[in-house]
């Protein structure tokens, strides 16, 4: 994927549109409460944009832009895991007159006063899903976090029904301290009771959601406990390489409570009939988050009308016991890197990661 990247909306789009109404106003009419009259551009920024995870979801939130013909840009910048290059490319982006900035603020509280700068010179500033900092309306416009927890809780519920006499369960997260495996963590111990015990170092196994730690934290694990009834993993993917090592052990993969990914639900495909133990319960992985997002920016930004939530929560998407809301799902044809539980296409998911 290249570092930085800019879409501009489509003139054929907007002849369309005005082909279809017969004006503007006409194309307005069909648009989405959010996107109001007055024109605007928008630029989505990432502190690090180079994961199969962070293109899908450029791609979700270029799609929900163009569905507001008042959006006369969208573009792009990738803060390449560097603060100072993140911090620049919002400085960057206030200054050349983008007039709504939607940030996936990587580094959190250091991007706060660059965030809190655009803000006040009189930009829409929509951060989300990474805490940063700050208050809604004096330092940014709004920021869109995403209801850990809830994940949290829609695993717990799942384990429950598949374990109501308890059991022993992994739980592996990202960083060590990790804002999102720690709610998640609140989520899963408000369903939960002491039945259900963690085997993990408190509050969870860390792995940087790298599949090579991945795979030597599970190895210990394996080797250390010879029970392991449910992993809870808040990257699902991040598992696929590591899952193999339970037939080293002569053992069954147990059941997974994820989160959703092409590879992992083509694993499960492959793999479940090998493995009586093996049942996968997945949440989406969040791709969506930056639809809301850019809602509430070109809302902000067009005049349109403002979003009701302010909280992404992420539905349940697969479920090999019940089969709802949907089987495992598995696209062969396609690269392992794509989330079927993203609004944007698969095929169209394939071709971005293949950048």
């Amino acid at each position: 994927m290249k570092n930085s990247c800019k879409y501009t909306l489509s003139c054929a789009a907007l002849l369309a549109a005005l082909a279809l109404g017969g004006s503007t106003t006409m194309a307005l009419a069909d648009a989405p409460s959010w996107c109001g009259p007055k024109k605007a551009t928008i630029a989505l920024l990432d502190g690090f944009g180079g994961n199969s995870w962070r293109q899908v979801t450029i791609a979700a939130g270029k799609q929900e832009a163009e569905k507001c013909p008042s959006i006369t840009k969208y573009e792009y910048a990738d803060g390449q895991g560097n603060t100072q290059k993140a911090i620049s490319d919002i400085k960057g982006f206030a200054a050349k007159g983008t007039d709504a900035l939607v940030v996936f603020g990587d580094a959190g509280p250091a991007v706060l006063p660059a965030l809190t700068s655009a803000f006040k010179a009189g930009k829409v500033v929509v951060p989300y899903r990474v805490v940063v900092g700050g208050k809604d309306g004096e330092s940014y416009t709004k920021f869109i976090g995403a209801s850990f927890v809830d994940d949290g809780v829609s695993w717990g519920k799942w384990i429950k029904s598949i374990l109501p006499d308890g059991g022993n369960l992994l739980f592996l997260s990202g960083p060590a301290g990790n804002s999102q495996g720690l709610d998640e963590l609140k989520g899963l111990k408000s369903v939960l009771d002491d039945k259900y015990k963690f085997l993990n170092p408190a509050p969870f196994d860390v792995t940087n959601w790298d599949p090579s730690r991945t795979q030597q934290v599970l190895t210990a694990e394996i080797a250390k406990n010879p029970k392991i009834d449910v992993i809870v993993s808040d990257f699902g993917p991040s598992l696929v390489g590591a899952l193999p090592e339970f037939k080293k052990f002569n053992r069954s993969v147990p059941a997974l409570a994820t989160s959703d990914g092409n590879s992992l639900g083509c694993f499960w495909t492959n793999n479940n009939k090998d493995n009586p133990d093996f049942k996968l319960f997945t949440v989406a992985t969040g791709n969506d988050n930056v639809r809301l997002a850019v809602q509430w920016a070109v809302a902000s930004a067009t005049g349109g009308t403002l979003p009701t939530e302010t909280v992404f929560k992420a539905p349940s998407f697969e479920d090999s016991v019940s089969g709802k809301p949907n089987p495992v799902q598995c696209r062969a044809d396609l690269p392992g890197a794509i989330y079927l539980s993203s609004g944007v296409a698969a095929d169209d998911q394939a071709k971005a990661v293949s950048k």
